[in-house]
């Protein structure tokens, strides 16, 4: 497969009938993602707003920032990159198709090999991912880091929606750093129970449901699923005309951080533009607090996984699958993804409309 330029960065592309999608060699990162349908478009991952190359001193993770990308360890690390070489560093191509790409990397940083397909499939608008990780040894966090645009002109406005959560809060520590130019709004290590009012830092609530809020902020939250609910979770953004939807297996990835990204940073590269974005992303991980934090397990008396024990001679496989589904005008904040019949997503709305889409949900259960 030969490589193409996109936005800035060298990416292979991959089609299907019905979307078309761009993975980078550095990060594997994966944006933009084209989905269509009978005359219809959808575009949500975000493309930063600046250029790679651009801005002098920027590392390479923030160079290129884009779309969804697999962070192994998720967060800082004492001896290697944010996120990770994975999310970072270049990756090979080990095998294509005109719908598929696979692709491996010997990861120094955790002493492991990672391969990742990316694919596509006639007939449906998902974004398949498949993650396996051989020769790891020890307890590490890991994680996926989809950012969807909701920039007016763009995706838009949006309604927010996860599937049912047994505990959730804001940051334990501040998140922002005024010293350096951030600032948040959000209260910290304040525990909430539904997204329309998380704590805020000056006794009132926000409203992340509605999404984008009110630009000037950088805040961090982390919702971890019920496993009561069933295997599969669920997380949704209603745009108008179409939602975009990720499924998951929680017993793989426990919780899901939403990082509310809207022009909270004035330091480069961010200076205030990154606005409107948010980071759906499925983890298991201590918030976004890196290697050693998760590797305490600050969750433990409550049952909550922020680690997995990787064993060397074990492979691991880990999927997700990320799509969109076109809906009629109107159609609202989702309340409920149904997956039990094969093949099929139903999603129902707060006003009890549902809309259906082809899906090979069973893609994302560890077996």
């Amino acid at each position: 497969m030969e490589l193409t330029t996109m936005h800035g960065v060298d990416a292979w592309h991959i089609r299907s009938d019905s979307a078309d999608a761009w993975v980078s060699v550095n990060g594997a990162m994966v944006a933009p993602v084209k989905f269509h349908q009978e005359g219809r478009t959808a575009q949500p991952y975000s493309l930063a707003p600046w250029e790679p190359g651009t801005v002098p001193g920027v590392d390479p993770l923030l160079d290129g920032l884009r779309g969804d990308f697999f962070c192994l360890p998720f967060g800082p690390q004492p001896d290697g990159p944010q996120h990770g070489q994975t999310a970072s560093a270049a990756w090979t191509a080990e095998a294509a198709t005109p719908s598929s790409v696979t692709l491996r990397m010997e990861a120094s940083d955790i002493d492991a090999s990672v391969t990742r397909t990316i694919s596509l499939r006639d007939g449906e608008t998902v974004l398949y991912q498949e993650v396996l990780i051989s020769g790891l040894d020890g307890d590490l966090p890991y994680g996926t880091h989809p950012i969807l645009d909701f920039s007016p002109g763009t995706s838009g406005p949006a309604r927010i929606s996860t599937s049912r959560m047994a505990w959730s809060s804001t940051n334990p520590l501040p998140f922002a750093d005024p010293g350096i130019g951030e600032t948040q709004v959000l209260a910290v290590d304040a525990l909430f129970d539904t997204l329309d009012a998380i704590p805020r830092a000056d006794g009132s609530t926000l409203d992340v449901s509605r999404y984008p809020t009110t630009p000037g902020h950088e805040d961090l939250v982390m919702l971890v699923n019920d496993p009561g609910a069933g295997n599969i979770g669920w997380s949704a953004a209603s745009f108008e005309g179409f939602t975009w939807f990720a499924l998951k297996d929680v017993r793989s990835f426990p919780a899901t951080l939403l990082w509310i990204s809207n022009g909270g940073r004035s330091q480069a590269p961010w200076s205030s533009r990154h606005t409107a974005r948010m980071g759906i992303e499925d983890v298991c991980s201590h918030f976004a607090d890196g290697l050693n934090a998760s590797r305490r397990n600050p969750l433990r008396d409550r049952g909550i996984p922020t680690v997995r024990t990787f064993d060397a001679d074990t492979p691991v496989r880990l999927g997700v699958a990320q799509g969109v589904v076109f809906t009629p005008t109107g159609f609202g904040r989702v309340l409920d993804i149904d997956t039990s019949i094969p093949g099929l997503a139903v999603l129902t709305d707060d006003a009890g409309t549902s809309v259906e889409t082809r899906v090979d949900w069973s893609f994302v259960l560890e077996m």
